[in-house]
């Protein structure tokens, strides 16, 4: 069994090492550049944790300040990515109570509607929809249409609607885009 917690400083080498791990040796080290990106960026809104019975963490999803370009004003929106989680973990649940917590944890903060980019078919059973059917358009020509994917929470008003913007660090180390 899993236990969902914020991530703590000294949990930084096992969360670099669990997103390498679940995105391969062909992946892994740019997404975990992009972690370290986004926290030294100042652009990290939430880091969760999932930890094994024996305090080991094994799972990782973190919840990045980005906007709506809304036709009266920029929004504040949170983009979930990196979700990681360590491969002989898989099918246990990890994923599933990681994004719970950051859904939750994004409505704590006040956020309006979270972004990802991901598999409608893992997503969409966890409360995931597509996000241009919503009202908002993909960051990106890289993001397939059913890839793009909202979570509207209870601060979302009708006029939050419109393009999405990732913040800096996505573009900088390139990670736009399902490959």
């Amino acid at each position: 069994m899993t236990t969902v917690r914020p991530a703590e400083a000294a949990d930084r080498p096992a969360v670099l090492r669990v997103v390498e791990a679940a995105f391969g040796p062909s992946e892994g080290p740019q997404v975990a550049r992009l972690v370290t990106a986004l926290a030294d960026a100042g652009h990290v809104r939430a880091s969760l944790v999932a930890v094994g019975v024996d305090g080991e963490v094994v799972g990782h999803v973190q919840l990045n300040r980005s906007w709506v370009d809304a036709e009266p004003a920029l929004v504040e929106v949170l983009v979930l990515s990196p979700l990681s989680v360590a491969p002989d973990q898989h099918g246990r649940g990890t994923g599933t109570a990681l994004v719970a917590a950051a859904v939750a944890e994004a409505e704590r903060l006040g956020a309006p509607v979270v972004f990802l980019e991901g598999d409608p078919a893992y997503y969409g059973p966890r409360g995931w929809s597509a996000a241009g059917p919503l009202g908002f358009t993909k960051p990106s020509v890289r993001i397939p249409d059913a890839a793009f994917q909202a979570v509207v929470l209870p601060g979302r008003e009708d006029w939050m609607r419109g393009a999405l913007v990732y913040c800096d660090p996505f573009w900088a180390l390139d990670c736009v885009g399902l490959r």
